[in-house]
């Protein structure tokens, strides 16, 4: 994708599946967190509930949003990626991923650590860090999960 090519990221299959056919949209019952982040300067919206297993991994997750196609999707790749993880490796994956979208190393090193990363449908928000006003859309959706994560400890 050639940089300055935007209208070729919300054409993206992924991308464009996720927002037009949201994830896991219902609010489990009883969830053990709930959690939210807003961009105010955008005005995007995310939310999510995670409910638990005997084994402290996520076995339901509910995902709510508004704003832009990027932070839709984002909540609906996230809200997949998320199953059968524990919150300790939610943390971890947060931490790879926020810190793969930010960047500033050169190509073949944020190509190894991709791979490094088990990103499979997260792949597709990869290609935002090419539209920097569009990484914290991308990003929201962990923000909102650190938040919920942290309160709980």
């Amino acid at each position: 994708m050639a940089l300055g090519s935007l209208n070729d990221l919300y054409r993206d299959k992924v991308i464009l599946d996720h927002c037009r056919h949201p994830r896991n949209s219902v609010v489990p019952n009883s969830p053990d967190i709930c959690c939210e982040a807003v961009n105010p300067f955008c005005g995007d919206e995310i939310r999510f509930q995670l409910k638990l297993d005997y084994k402290s991994r996520i076995k339901e997750v509910g995902f709510q949003g508004e704003g832009c196609a990027i932070n839709q999707a984002a909540g609906s790749i996230v809200s997949d990626s998320l199953i059968g993880l524990t919150l300790n490796e939610v943390v971890e994956l947060s931490k790879n991923f926020s810190n793969l979208m930010r960047a500033s190393l050169p190509e073949d090193v944020v190509a190894a650590d991709k791979e490094a990363i088990n990103l499979g449908e997260l792949s597709a928000l990869y290609k935002v860090r090419e539209f920097p006003v569009r990484v914290k859309c991308a990003l929201l959706a962990w923000t909102a999960l650190d938040k919920g994560i942290s309160d709980l400890a």
